[in-house]
Formats: structure tokens, C-alpha cells, sequence
């Protein structure tokens, strides 16, 4: 899979669910991971895959201190009215996802910051790392090049073979004559 992905919580309070966020992360391949402005009692307790020997952890105190790879994309994961419908994202290749609060929202400045955000198309909101676990599933399905099943038992065609730029060279003419 082409490009890299990393996330993230703002403003997290609860152990088990930044463990469970974080573990998910490992498992996902996340390239690393990062918590803005968390409860300072919050620990990796929790997390049974040990991410934080694994994965590349960053601990930001402000979200003025925040800061991302260049090129990378912030992708704000947020029950909105004007965020897209995760199943229509289409996620950037170079990206880090941002996940708000168990008991609030991202911040406003957040927000501003994000260059997308994206909502899970649910009823009410979910456990924070529920909802990032979706969020790194549907990457890894979009990025992974799997194709849609088109039976109910799950069978698929196989995606297309890769063909750089989709044209193909042609032997110059006087080349061919000579051959």
C-alpha cells in the first residue's frame, strides 16, 4: 500500500479507550501516533499490543504545538452536518485522522486546522475507538485495492493489473521495418 497514515485524539480522557484507539492503530498498520492536549493521566495501560514500542508516538500539549509531516493531510473525524459520509471519502494517500473527545467534540481551532472531516453515518456518537477502528478498516479497504464482492458469499473479481500511465510504447517505424 502507497503513502502512510497516522491517529490521533484530542483532548482524550480515558485509558482504556486511547489503549484500544492505539492498538487498533498497531494492527492497522498505522505509521504512527499522536494524542493533542491529553488528560496527563492518561497511560497506554490498556493497549495489550504494546503500540508505543511499535509505532512512533507523539504527545503534544497544545494543539499550537501540533504539528504533521509535510504533505500529509489532517483528517478530522467528527458527527457534523457538513462533514462527508465515510463510505464517500475517498482518503488522501498521505493523511492523519483526528478523532475528538469521549465526552465532547473536536475543537473549533481543530476544525479550522483540518483539511477534511469526515462523519461515520450513524445515529449518535460512538466510542472513540470504535469509531477509529472503522475509519482505519475503511482506509486499509479503499487503499488495499480490494475489490467490491459481487455475491453475497463474498465472491470478487480481482482487481486490474497496474499499468503505469495506461499508454504503451510503440517501436518506431523505421525500427520495425528493419526487424
Amino acid at each position: 500500500m502507497r503513502g502512510y497514515f497516522g491517529i490521533g485524539v484530542e483532548g482524550i480522557s480515558k485509558t482504556g479507550n486511547m489503549g484500544s484507539l492505539f492498538r487498533s492503530a498497531h494492527a492497522f498498520g498505522a505509521n504512527y501516533t499522536f494524542a493533542v492536549a491529553p488528560d496527563p493521566r492518561v497511560r497506554f495501560e490498556t493497549d495489550t499490543s504494546a503500540s508505543h514500542r511499535n509505532v512512533p508516538f507523539f504527545r503534544y500539549d497544545s494543539l499550537e504545538e501540533f504539528a504533521l509531516p509535510t504533505g500529509c493531510s489532517l483528517v478530522g473525524v467528527e458527527l457534523i452536518e457538513d462533514a462527508v459520509d465515510l463510505p464517500a471519502f475517498h482518503h488522501p494517500r498521505m493523511a492523519a485522522y483526528v478523532m475528538g473527545p469521549e465526552l465532547g467534540s473536536l475543537s473549533p481551532a481543530m476544525l479550522e486546522r483540518c483539511d477534511h472531516v469526515v462523519k461515520i453515518p450513524t445515529s449518535f456518537c460512538i466510542n472513540v475507538a470504535i469509531a477509529g477502528a472503522i475509519v482505519m478498516y475503511d482506509r486499509w479497504r479503499m487503499m488495499g485495492g480490494f475489490s467490491r464482492p459481487v455475491t453475497t458469499h463474498g465472491g470478487a473479481e480481482p482487481p486490474p493489473d497496474h499499468r503505469h500511465g495506461g499508454r504503451f510504447r510503440r517501436t518506431p517505424k523505421a525500427a520495425r521495418d528493419e526487424g
